[in-house]
Formats: C-alpha cells, sequence, structure tokens
C-alpha cells in the first residue's frame, strides 16, 4: 500500500512545484511591470509638473501666444486625467504637439531665449524627456518580458487559472514618430 501511493505523492509534489514556480514567475513579473510602470507615472508627473513653470516664464515675453499656452494647459489637465499606458501615450502625444508650438512661440521672442529661467527650465526639460524615454523603454521591456511569460506553455495555464493578462505597451502614435522640422 505504501508503494502505490508514493509515485501519485511524487507527482503531485513535482506538479506543486512546477505550478508554483509559474505563479510566483507571473507575481514578480506582473510586479516589474507596475514598477516600471510608476517610474513612466514619475517621469511623466515630473514633465507636468515643469510645463507650468515653463508657461509663465513664456507668458511674461508672448502675452498674446494664448492658443498656445492654452493648449500646453490643456495638454497638462490630459495628462492628470489619464490612467492606462493608452491613455498616457495620447496625453503624452498632445504635450508634444503643445511643446512643438510652444517652442516656435519661442523662436519669435529672442530676448526670452536668451532669459536664464527659460534656460534652465529648456534644460530641466530635455533631461525629462530622457529620463521619459528611458523609462518608457525599459517599461516596455518588463512587458515584453511578462507577455512572453504568460503566453508559453505550461506558464499560460497558471497564467488563465488565475487571471494574469497581458500589459499595454506604451507606444508613440504617428505624428511623434515625425521628426519635427527645425529652422532657424
Amino acid at each position: 500500500m505504501g508503494r502505490k501511493l508514493l509515485l501519485p505523492i511524487i507527482i503531485v509534489v513535482i506538479l506543486v512545484a512546477i505550478l508554483g514556480g509559474s505563479y510566483n514567475r507571473l507575481v514578480v513579473g506582473d510586479e516589474r511591470v507596475k514598477a516600471a510602470w510608476a517610474q513612466v507615472e514619475n517621469q511623466l508627473k515630473r514633465r507636468a509638473d515643469l510645463i507650468p513653470n515653463l508657461v509663465e516664464v513664456v507668458k511674461g515675453y508672448a502675452a498674446h501666444e494664448q492658443e498656445v499656452l492654452t493648449a500646453i494647459t490643456e495638454a497638462r489637465t490630459s495628462f492628470n486625467q489619464a490612467s492606462t499606458p493608452d491613455e498616457y501615450a495620447e496625453a503624452n502625444a498632445q504635450f508634444n504637439r503643445a511643446l512643438t508650438n510652444l517652442y516656435a512661440v519661442v523662436e519669435n521672442y529672442p530676448d526670452l531665449k536668451a532669459n536664464q529661467n527659460f534656460n534652465n527650465l529648456q534644460y530641466e526639460l530635455a533631461g525629462t524627456e530622457n529620463r521619459i524615454a528611458t523609462e518608457r523603454m525599459r517599461y516596455n521591456e518588463e512587458v515584453e518580458r511578462f507577455n512572453s511569460t504568460i503566453r508559453r506553455f505550461p506558464t499560460n495555464i497558471i497564467a488563465n487559472i488565475f487571471g494574469f493578462e497581458q500589459w499595454e505597451y506604451f507606444e508613440i502614435d504617428q505624428d511623434e514618430a515625425e521628426v519635427p522640422e527645425v529652422s532657424f
């Protein structure tokens, strides 16, 4: 009787170890994606917080450029209301369009370009843009790693049982992919 139970017990122990290991890998992967996304949000928030300062400096020089300043305010509102990678991507695109218009306005005000406050804010914004790009890349790498994990056998079975779903990539829209034209 003892030998008859030994084989099923060994099989159950092996299955539990495999299933438990797969579940734990899914949990760790899911948490890594969440952490990477939090870093993307942190950098997007940093940019959103810098924008009002940049706008205030520009306002002093370009009071009549209300349309551009309004577009930036609306872009920041869209960012603050975003909650998914797709919504953040759209808010990001709106921000980029508004900033492109802002820089076009700046070109018309030579004194503004020489203003130290503006230059400092522009420098901070450029650094933030680099951080955003880095964090988006890290997030997308974690999404790729996690999504491929939940699609592989036998982990896909565990993922389906416990309701793990694929994460969305943070992708830019086609308008953002085009290089803006700069002229002096």
